[in-house]
């Protein structure tokens, strides 16, 4: 069923892109859990499988109703205050939550789940709410460094290439473009926008000036989730582009050297965040002429985008450089 998200005029002035580490590391710990959502990252689920025979999930899964829809708490991602905060900031902000906000929101989530609230962990959770907060904050932290610190990279330079590419085209195609080609799941008409969730029943959300945040997820897919409680920021999670090549292995780095060459490999591999010419000619050894000629025919390409900061320009990887530089760091040395 739909979650209509009404706009005032002052919302269409308050909508912002985030990247949130935090967010992130929840929905793959339910992706552990939605079969559905397996399909994309089959190779990084044999990778987990080590990882996962160590770390203790059942208090988060506990809060995550599946497979029938339910409500997570809130708090445990709210949404993010700045476009991409370190995890650890983010983290801080889920142990300083108010106990009254954590027993109302745990109360409503173990709801969710017959049997959940009489459980020996969900009494435990309702009857001291800011232990609770301490429990899941440090299951999370431990999820974060086993499932997907020593990925982030990866799923950063993804996710904000999926952010500059929304960028631009909301600058040369405008709001209600954005808005279609978001999702399937989404759509937009007549000041509302329409997000279909998994819940049963249709939710009717007014912004009343505070905009809507729209954060691009690589585990998400194939849904769209929204719906946070009135006092959090309105935020709609949407699976971002170019996951299907996300976890793809090139078969050597030698090959993606004599697909490019050696150097334009070089340049492409290096970039596992943004970065401008010149930092890119002192991490490899290379001339600044000579890179900024790679990353010219590499954006020419489409496996590059830039954007200025300050008095820089900086490169990043599209999902298609993502996709074909991913796993061969090291492998393509320059000369």
């Amino acid at each position: 069923m739909p979650l209509d998200m009404r706009f005032g005029a002052d919302d269409l002035l308050r909508i912002r892109f985030a990247i949130s580490p935090l967010c992130e590391t929840h929905e793959a710990v339910r992706t552990l859990l939605r079969t559905d959502r397996h399909g994309y990252h089959l190779p990084w689920l044999r990778r987990m499988r080590t990882a996962l025979a160590g770390l203790d999930l059942s208090a988060l899964w506990l809060l995550m109703p599946s497979p029938q829809p339910g409500y997570t708490p809130d708090f445990l991602g709210p949404p993010p205050e700045s476009s991409l905060a370190p995890f650890e900031e983010e983290l801080a902000r889920v142990r300083a939550t108010d106990p009254a906000i954590a027993h109302a929101e745990l109360a409503k989530s173990l709801a969710c789940t017959p049997g959940a609230a009489e459980s020996p962990r969900g009494r435990a959770m309702l009857t001291d709410p800011a232990a609770a907060v301490r429990e899941l904050a440090d299951a999370t932290e431990r999820a974060w460094h086993a499932l997907l610190a020593p990925d982030w990279p990866r799923l950063r330079a993804l996710l904000e290439a999926e952010v500059a590419y929304r960028s631009r085209q909301l600058a040369s195609d405008g709001l209600e473009k954005l808005f279609a080609d978001l999702s399937p799941r989404i759509t937009w008409s007549g000041g509302t926008l329409t997000v279909r969730t998994r819940a049963h029943f249709l939710q009717i959300q007014n912004l009343d000036g505070r905009g809507v945040l729209l954060m691009p997820s690589v585990f998400v897919w194939p849904d769209v989730v929204s719906a946070y409680e009135p006092h959090w920021q309105p935020t709609v999670l949407y699976p971002a582009r170019g996951i299907g090549g996300l976890w793809q292995e090139p078969e050597t780095g030698p090959a993606l050297a004599r697909l490019l060459g050696v150097n334009r490999a070089a340049v492409l591999v290096a970039l596992d965040e943004p970065a401008s010419t010149t930092a890119l000619a002192q991490r490899l050894g290379l001339a600044p002429s000579s890179v900024s000629a790679q990353l010219s025919v590499l954006r020419g390409a489409g496996l590059l985008t830039s954007r200025r900061h300050g008095h820089e320009v900086l490169y990043e990887r599209t999902p298609l450089g993502i996709a074909l530089s991913a796993g061969s760091a090291g492998g393509t040395p320059p000369r």
